[in-house]
């Protein structure tokens, strides 16, 4: 014990909120601030010479609350980092191979909007050659995958 018994509770909510922060402050995104709200709580508590079991349940009430009110507006506007691209919009458009798509050989390119794209055949044994003209299924990273169109 520190000092008697009143100083032992404190230093360890104050020994947690300050390792939280720290883990907050490493860790990329918020993951552990509501946490360190709650061993504040427990801190301020504690000050007031409130029993253990008592710090505990302002510990979890704190932290449970601040975690439930604002991780909501967090995920909202904090860790949206996904950023619209549109590329989805060339999915079931047509393309022109001006590169031979060849799977085996991982090599390929279509003209689609102006734009040149990396591409790959749905059918890992299917090529396209140079002029012909290929459907957008899906796109897979920055690759579009295609196959030979009926066109």
């Amino acid at each position: 014990m520190l000092a008697g018994g009143f100083l032992q509770y404190p230093m360890l909510w104050l020994a947690a909120t300050v390792v939280l922060l720290v883990i907050e402050a490493l860790v990329p995104g918020l993951v552990s601030i509501w946490f360190a709200i709650g061993a504040l709580a427990a801190l301020i508590s504690a000050l007031f010479h409130a029993p253990f079991w008592l710090q505990l349940v302002w510990f979890l009430l704190v932290s449970v609350l601040s975690l439930a009110l604002t991780r909501p507006l967090v995920k909202k506007y904090v860790n949206s980092r996904t950023t619209p691209t549109n590329a989805d919009r060339n999915i079931g458009k047509d393309a022109i191979v001006t590169e031979q798509i060849d799977n085996l050989r991982a090599k390929g390119a279509v003209l689609l909007d102006g734009k040149t794209w990396s591409a790959r055949m749905a059918d890992e044994t299917a090529t396209a050659e140079v002029g012909d003209t290929v459907h957008v299924l899906r796109i897979e990273g920055v690759k579009l995958v295609v196959e030979q169109s009926d066109k």
